[in-house]
């Protein structure tokens, strides 16, 4: 007997098990060396009758205990059990305590039991406890359907309280079913092979489909279909449903609204909030000449600035997509072939709901029609405004000046005829003749101011100027000589300027001849002739030291019609009138800077197209 409690004692200490004892007459206890490692006493600790209860964790460890040992005790009432101690070493610790009563007469004389460890068995159920909860948790308040499936028959085996709303069926009317049975008709066929090769491939997929409810409504879903799992040698499939139908509602809808971006005429441009493109439409892409690879990630509009752009209007727009702001701008651009055109573009900015940027939206068309007819239609009321203009002025010369003229000729008329002395007569007939005169070469001067506005479409001649220059100062030689002025000029041989021969004899021979007339007698008369060219006009200046203008009184004036300034006799005041309109006729026009006493700088600008 005693080498049979040898062996079980060594079996004990190799299974880690401890060993302990109670002697009920003498109140000696006994701890193995085992008893002693769990409860992480030292190896010469001796144990005392009540000593072992310390252990047992306060509260329901402990009084359980007390009460067991009490009732082995009093009763010979054997027990197993687990309990929660707390080591000598203050450490947490889950033990097995089994307990069995030896009996003499009827009487308990012995406790006899072992005591196991099983901190990491018990660790392990309290953690699959939780994991059980936690999915119990999961399973039941997942906002997605889920549904348990038997992979051998395909019938439902369990499901979550979303599985009965999403179906309509309670939860036990669902569980039994077969899944296909969810599925319409014209879908079951896909989706029994969705979920068979599923069960064969062992991983996770998404899929989209329809299913029928009780009350037999389509609805669309969002299937996804995890890894299969056994338990007790059954093989389960867990899918997850999602009802789709807001989804596919606004899928249908943005689809509607891509079609009709797509296909409308007017352009759209979609940007992030840093103003960079992520959608262009065909229209714009047509408009541009760009493709969708070189307007994605740019900023819309970084090739469409050219030399007649806007800047102003760039810098306007530029800045209300700073500020986050829509704007409504027509600006003109150029498209990857640099041909121009007119842009008119509605910058929207859009918000979520927390008042966050999400998207610049530019919706624009093509105006250059519209735009170049209002260009024309401005240009033609403009012309139109001047012709008024000058066709009141000339209405108002022509009824001023010949009523003057007729006027001085019916009072000599009337004097003839009152006048019976014939020789006083014959006298009048010089004064009838002078206002003749007068009267034609009014008329002769109105006849070529109408001919000037009428000619705007004379063909433009390539003429050397300079030889120009010199056949104007020959034709003067006598009044030059007689004058003493000097005339001087820079024109290169080779300077050619596009012009009507006719109209620019008379310009030279006007400035010439005004540089004679209006030459200061304090000092001798000198005039320069320069020139210079950019990029749309010669400009040939005339630099005379005469007597000049006073531009502040007379400068609004200086190119009417018969407007004289310095009482010449000879001053007709029609010389810069008559050259004014020949420039304006060719597309040119004519300055001047003048001070009185130090003489005038006379500008005609020749249009070189």
């Amino acid at each position: 007997m005693t080498n049979k409690l040898e062996l079980y004692y060594k079996a004990a200490q190799s299974a880690k098990i401890g060993i302990w004892k109670l002697n009920l007459k003498t109140n000696q206890v006994f701890w193995d060396a085992v008893t002693k490692c769990i409860l992480e006493v030292p190896e010469d600790f001796i144990p005392i009758h009540g000593s072992g209860i310390n252990f047992y964790t306060e509260g329901e460890n402990k009084d359980k205990i007390e009460y067991l040992i009490e009732k082995a005790i009093s009763e010979g009432i054997s027990f197993e059990d687990k309990f929660q101690i707390t080591t000598a070493k203050n450490n947490i610790k889950h033990v097995e305590c089994i307990c069995q009563v030896e009996m003499k007469n009827g009487k308990p004389t012995q406790l006899l039991g072992t005591f196991q460890d099983i901190t990491k068995e018990q660790n392990l159920i309290n953690e699959l406890q939780l994991n059980v909860e936690k999915f119990s948790s999961i399973f039941s308040s997942a906002n997605d359907a889920i549904i348990i499936i038997d992979s051998l028959n395909g019938i439902i085996s369990d499901c979550n309280t979303r599985a009965s709303e999403l179906t309509g069926y309670d939860n036990l009317e669902l569980i039994g079913l077969n899944n296909s049975e969810l599925f319409p008709t014209k879908h079951r066929e896909k989706d029994d092979a969705f979920i068979s090769n599923h069960l064969i491939r062992d991983d996770y997929t998404v899929n989209e489909t329809y299913i029928i409810t009780k009350s037999a409504d389509i609805i669309p879903v969002e299937v996804a279909s995890g890894k299969k799992f056994m338990v007790n040698d059954k093989t389960y499939l867990v899918c997850f449903f999602r009802n789709i139908s807001e989804r596919k509602n606004v899928e249908g809808k943005l689809n509607l609204l891509s079609l009709a971006a797509s296909e409308t005429t007017d352009t759209i441009v979609i940007a992030n909030p840093q103003g960079e493109a992520i959608w262009a439409n065909n229209a714009y892409l047509n408009l541009t000449g760009l493709s969708i690879e070189e307007v994605i990630g740019q900023k819309p509009g970084y090739l469409s600035k050219g030399p007649e752009t806007d800047l102003q209007a760039t810098a306007i727009m530029r800045k209300a997509i700073q500020d986050k702001k829509s704007i409504k701008i027509t600006i003109l651009n150029y498209n990857k072939q640099k041909k121009k055109y007119w842009f008119e573009l509605n910058i929207t900015t859009v918000f979520d709901s927390q008042n966050n940027l999400i998207n610049f939206i530019g919706v624009g068309r093509d105006v250059t029609l519209r735009i170049e007819k209002e260009i024309e239609l401005k240009h033609l009321l403009e012309v139109t405004s001047q012709q008024n203009k000058k066709l009141y002025n000339f209405t108002h010369i022509v009824s001023h000046n010949i009523r003057s003229h007729t006027s001085n000729l019916a009072m000599v008329v009337d004097v003839i005829e009152n006048t019976e002395n014939t020789a006083e007569k014959l006298s009048y007939f010089d004064l009838f003749k002078e206002g003749t005169e007068k009267l034609s070469e009014t008329i002769e001067y109105l006849n070529e101011i109408i001919t000037i506005q009428q000619k705007t479409n004379i063909e433009k001649t390539k003429i050397r100027l300079k030889d120009e220059i010199e056949k104007t100062k020959k034709a003067l030689s006598l009044v030059i000589k007689e004058s003493q002025i000097t005339i001087t000029h820079t024109i290169p041989n080779e300077l050619i300027v596009n012009t009507i021969p006719a109209y620019l004899d008379s310009i030279l021979l006007n400035l010439f001849t005004n540089a004679i007339k209006y030459r200061s007698p304090e000092r001798e008369a000198i005039l320069e002739i320069g020139y210079e060219v950019n990029e749309n006009f010669t400009i040939i200046t005339f630099r005379d030291n005469g007597l000049g203008l006073n531009l502040k009184q007379n400068g609004h004036k200086i190119f009417g019609m018969y407007k004289t300034f310095h009482g010449n006799e000879d001053a007709k005041g029609i010389g810069l009138f008559i050259t004014k309109n020949q420039l304006v006729a060719m597309g040119g026009k004519i300055e001047v800077e003048s001070e009185v006493g130090f003489g005038s700088v006379f500008k005609i600008y020749l249009n070189e197209k």
